[in-house]
């Protein structure tokens, strides 16, 4: 388990590391071509690169902090610290919208005319590209390590291939038909998909801050592995929680009443260490019961939301 989570801290480390060094090739590149162009949408794209670049920075520090082993003052961890990073980084992305959106009024009522449009499109077209190699290596990461933060930093970063490719679109308009209203449409549309995707990203993060439960399809699997190991009659009070990269379980067992404490704690070793091979991540604390007693349990209290 400890190689494992060693390799997944090393996995979300380069995935932070590739992000923040394109962030600032391509924030770079798109400064030039916003000064030469005097394009809304590439200035939108490229204030979006510089919260790109504090966020994946955010993304690096909340990374590096969640992996930190486990403390006497911790002792669940500090994983939440990348659902911290994902509400920082949410706040970061709302506010370089409400400066596009500004800007985009603004030129509305006194319009600026957009030069070297073939420079733009070319600017754009590397960055569309880029984007996208480093949105599928982020991709990866996220399949093997679950990690919000990194999840979080790749939101931007799809948000920036439609609005490359949107720029892209624009600009060509612009250059072909001289539509230049069509440049500020554009960057404000990207804007305000920015502010929503933000309000989805800040809702996730609460959801893990105030521990929202695992997937029913993992929960459902925990009860078909107990279910599968013989002795065990019963469970109730089934409850988990993620923090990171660590998942949480607590459950309750059920055995016959007569069995000895050291049968009943052969037997929830069994079952978790069935659940453990499953799902490395997961810390289990399990509760022996006799069955059938009757007790007060959580499961009688829950809500449905």
């Amino acid at each position: 388990m400890k190689s494992s989570e060693n390799n997944f801290a090393e996995l979300k480390y380069l995935a932070t590391v590739c992000s923040i060094s394109l962030a600032v090739l391509l924030t770079a590149i798109k400064a030039v071509a916003a000064f030469m162009t005097g394009s809304l949408s590439i200035l939108s794209s490229l204030v979006d690169g510089l919260s790109d670049i504090v966020s994946s920075c955010i993304s690096m520090i909340a990374v590096k902090y969640s992996d930190k082993p486990f403390t006497k003052r911790h002792r669940y961890g500090y994983g939440k610290a990348e659902s911290v990073s994902a509400l920082i980084q949410a706040a970061f992305i709302v506010g370089s919208a409400g400066f596009i959106l500004y800007d985009g009024i603004y030129r509305f009522i006194y319009p600026v005319q957009i030069k070297e449009t073939a420079l733009g499109i070319a600017v754009m077209v590397i960055s569309l590209l880029l984007t996208c190699a480093l949105v599928i290596f982020q991709r990866y990461v996220i399949r093997i390590t679950k990690s919000q933060a990194i999840a979080a930093d790749s939101l931007h970063y799809v948000v920036d291939i439609l609005s490359n490719s949107s720029v892209i679109v624009s600009l060509t308009v612009v250059r072909y038909l001289n539509w230049e209203w069509v440049d500020i449409v554009t960057a404000i549309l990207i804007s305000i998909y920015l502010i929503y995707n933000a309000w989805i990203l800040t809702l996730e993060a609460l959801e893990e801050i105030t521990d929202k439960e695992l997937d029913d399809e993992v929960k459902n699997n925990i009860i078909q592995i107990i279910q599968s190991v013989d002795g065990i009659l019963g469970y109730h009070d089934l409850r988990t929680r993620v923090s990171g990269n660590h998942w949480f379980a607590e459950i309750h067992l059920e055995f016959d009443g007569n069995k000895t404490l050291t049968e009943t704690h052969a037997l929830s070793d069994k079952a978790e260490n069935k659940i453990i091979a499953a799902y490395p991540q997961m810390q289990l604390i399990v509760h022996q019961d006799p069955f059938g007693l009757p007790e007060n349990r959580i499961d009688h209290t829950l809500q449905d939301k």
